[in-house]
């Protein structure tokens, strides 16, 4: 059970307190609910496992109120886990502090993940928390310190160094002591000395001085491996540990009794298997550790872009110094050449600066004076003096990859089996290595052949590739993600999106530019020049006035370079349109009511239609008296809409339009786009019910709109892709951020979860076919059958290259290029 406070909005009285209660109450897993009124404020006692945050959330909504959870989510480095077992106890040992809401362990990344009620506990807790269960958790703030970055990547290739200096000595060792052991089996030379028939005792003293050089480099298999084993905890370590000191003593023993007795116990020497074992461990975790850093280089890429250091202006002059120490306000000046180390506005000189991160495009944008700059963007030609506007985690790169690293903290329900198992799997299998161990006893075998069987179902077990298959599928998905301009802020996202069968686009700034434009001179019986005299009086009309299809009409003049006479005697006509006088003419613009109005009759009703029919909006211009002809305006198409929307529905996608347009407009732009389920007359509060009543008929909606009026239907939705603009990247309601503004990164996104869910589902097969095809065979299935007995060194190098298989078939998603271009 956990705890946790909510912020309850819109109650006016002890009643609307009772009715939160009462909801909230109702629902599973919720034991206790109590709403404080005066502090507006509710604390409930639930299991979040039963009913998530969000569900009480919800519930509170659709009884006519907002509640907000006081929650704190941090992310840890984890330092100490070997497996997944590990991960399965942190995150067990976590969950029981109180008012812990969520924990989530990544294996793969050495993090945790955690959301918890700050009133009820804090870092400190979850820290000791961590450390009492035998692991090591810091804070990682990686953002907002970047510093912390660094040291986590210098202790990992500390780390990696280490393996290696400890592979390569335990190789020499290992070698020599094989040679000595098994050497004469094959004929090889051995000095008399050696010889185990004439000088068993030196034969296995030899062995013995040979095998504690390569149990003390590798002694933290003993020390993890035991401590976790007594704290009732069981990992990885522990199983390679008691299978290699089983083997060790009996040798021990062994070696002890030819001393005493002189009888020859040397086909009884199992200490090559021993420091076997774990030379070819050393070699697998080696191997996996470096596969693993690979798993995270898109966040490394992204992190690499911000400059460590900047020029900041200090009186007359300009000092160098680190950009974690920039202030709001700082004046730095950006040399050609050099990435931009803030979110900034430009206050003098002229650049090019390489934008590509973040809008997709690989031509170079020109920046001037008032022109804002991002963080991480590429200043190519001239200098620049910028003021910077975002510092730190707010820049627009800090908030990217706190999304990534967020998404890669996450887990996919898929995994959910996994987990279950990985909690049990280490004790599971000291307890079939036991039993399999005294079945072979009770049938009459050795001890020695019995000891074979322990030993190597111990080491053949492998939780690591259960803890590595889904976490590191993730994190190489999402950030390849990322590096194509796809946000996926969580696990449970992706996996979703893989399952996607039905797409509703907003029209609006998502189909559409979001702005009007001019499309239509329509001027019968006036020749070019008249036209262009009449456009540039219309023009000086519409200046005036704010309406959007004013703004269109006066841009497409300017971007004409036309120059505007002086309008004078202005009305505005609500509804209707707009009056004035131009170089002594009298004009008026709008629609059919103002000529009316105006008693003026026209011929042009059948070209209205036909606007209309396109879409279009027609404004009537009559000029002394008489019209003239039309100007259409219309919120134009997105060049790569109707390429993505073809993509999609080859995709076997289904495609709904949604917009608050009326039928005749919405069907026009759906013609265009080759859309056949149109949903027009839609207001913004409407747009929730359409996606609740198109998830009735389909298995898993998704809703692709701008993020801002469309947040409410993109919740909704069982996936919400929101179209950035390159900036704008912190959008809360959607579970997938396209950043590049490229609504074919729709069709990449879905075909990149499904290629990540296809390798998690190739990677979950393999570790798990791979455990119960293997334990069955170490513990003597096919010596029943006639076959051979598993030699244990064979089951520690199969052990080490399971883990090492899934973190490579992972890293093949790291090659992922995405299918479908993008329209130029």
């Amino acid at each position: 059970m956990s705890e946790c406070r909510f912020n309850i909005d819109g109650m006016m009285c002890a009643s609307c307190a009772q009715t939160v209660e009462k909801v909230t109450k109702k629902l599973p897993g919720v034991t206790e609910a109590n709403v404080n009124l005066t502090a507006e404020s509710m604390q409930v006692d639930f299991d979040p496992n039963v009913t998530p945050v969000a569900q009480i959330e919800t519930a509170v909504a659709d009884a006519g109120y907002g509640a907000n959870a006081q929650l704190t989510t941090e992310n840890f480095a984890i330092d100490g886990m070997v497996c997944a077992s590990c991960a399965q106890t942190i995150e067990k040992a976590v969950k029981q502090l109180p008012g812990m809401i969520e924990v989530q362990v990544n294996l793969a990344a050495e993090k945790m993940r955690v959301s918890f009620d700050n009133f009820v506990t804090d870092n400190a807790a979850i820290e000791q928390a961590v450390t009492d269960a035998g692991y090591g958790a810091t804070l990682a703030d990686e953002v907002a310190h970047p510093e912390q970055a660094e040291a986590l990547a210098e202790k990992k290739d500390h780390q990696l160094a280490d393996l290696k200096q400890r592979f390569i000595w335990s190789a020499i060792f290992t070698i020599v002591l094989l040679y000595i052991s098994m050497g004469h089996m094959l004929g090889a030379w051995l000095p008399s000395f050696l010889e185990p028939t004439l000088h068993p005792v030196t034969f296995a003293l030899t062995q013995l001085i040979l095998v504690l050089p390569v149990m003390y480099l590798n002694r933290s298999y003993y020390s993890v491996g035991y401590k976790t084993l007594f704290k009732g905890h069981p990992n990885m370590d522990s199983l390679v540990a008691v299978g290699t000191s089983a083997a060790f003593i009996y040798s021990l023993i062994n070696t002890g009794l030819m001393m005493m007795t002189s009888i020859g116990f040397h086909d009884q020497l199992y200490y090559e298997a021993a420091v076997t074992i774990l030379t070819l461990i050393t070699l697998g975790r080696y191997f996996e550790t470096k596969s693993k850093q690979k798993t995270g280089s898109a966040i490394t890429k992204l992190m690499d872009l911000a400059p460590k250091t900047a020029w900041v202006q200090s009186g007359d002059t300009y000092i160098e110094q680190p950009v974690v120490d920039l202030q709001l306000n700082d004046i730095l000046m950006i040399k050609p050449g050099a990435n931009i180390p803030v979110d900034g506005q430009v206050l003098s000189g002229s650049s090019n600066v390489d934008e590509s991160m973040l809008t997709g495009e690989s031509m170079p944008v020109a920046k001037a004076a008032e022109d804002a700059v991002t963080a991480g963007t590429l200043n190519q030609t001239g200098q620049l003096l910028i003021r910077a506007t975002r510092v730190g985690n707010q820049t627009t790169l800090a908030k990217i990859v706190k999304l990534v690293e967020d998404a890669q903290a996450t887990k996919a329900p898929i995994a959910r089996l996994a987990d279950k198992i990985a909690g049990i799997f280490v004790p599971t299998i000291m307890i079939l290595a036991t039993l399999a161990t005294i079945a072979w006893l009770l049938t009459g075998q050795s001890l020695a052949f019995a000891l074979t069987i322990f030993v190597s179902v111990l080491v053949i077990a492998c939780p690591c590739a259960l803890g590595l298959a889904t976490p590191t599928a993730i994190m190489v998905g999402t950030g390849r993600g990322a590096e194509n301009g796809i946000l996926v802020k969580n696990g449970a996202a992706l996996e979703t999106a893989s399952q996607i069968d039905t797409i509703v686009f907003d029209k609006t700034g998502t189909l559409t530019k979001g702005q009007p434009e001019v499309t239509d001179w329509y001027f019968p019986g006036l020749s070019t020049a008249e036209k262009t005299k009449l456009q540039a009086q219309i023009a000086s009309i519409e200046q005036g006035s704010e309406h959007p299809l004013a703004a269109a009409i006066v841009a497409a003049a300017k971007q004409a370079k036309q120059a505007l006479p002086t309008a004078t005697a202005l009305h505005f006509i609500a509804g209707q349109g707009v009056t004035g006088q131009v170089v002594g003419h009298e004009l008026a613009i709008g629609n059919q009511k103002l000529m009316a109005e105006r008693h003026l009759s026209t011929t042009l009703k059948q070209q209205q239609s036909t606007f209309a029919q396109q879409g279009k909006t027609a404004m009537l211009i009559a000029k002394d008296n008489e019209v003239l002809g039309i100007v259409a305006v219309a919120d134009q198409v997105k060049p790569d809409a109707k390429a993505a929307i073809q993509q999609l529905k080859a995709m076997g996608e289904k495609i709904v339009m949604l917009t608050g347009d009326g039928a005749a407009t919405a069907q026009a732009i759906a013609a265009q786009l080759g859309i056949d389920q149109v949903i027009s007359d839609v207001l913004p509060d409407g747009k929730v019910a359409a996606i609740q009543s198109l998830q009735k008929e389909a298995q898993v909606v998704a809703m692709v709109g701008d993020g801002i009026n469309d947040a409410p239907a993109l919740a909704q939705a069982q996936v919400g892709f929101a179209i950035g603009n390159g900036t704008d990247i912190a959008i809360d309601s959607a579970d997938i951020v396209l950043i590049h503004q490229d609504l074919m990164t729709v069709a990449t996104a879905i075909d990149l979860s499904q290629q990540t869910i296809k390798n998690i589902k190739e990677n979950l097969f393999w570790a798990f076919a791979y455990n119960v095809i293997g334990i069955p065979i170490a513990m003597g299935s096919l010596y029943i059958f006639g076959g051979p007995l598993l030699n244990p060194m064979i089951a520690g190098a199969a052990m080490s290259f399971s883990s090492v298989s899934v973190v490579l078939n992972a890293l093949r998603l790291r090659g992922y290029k995405p299918k479908f271009q993008r329209a130029l």
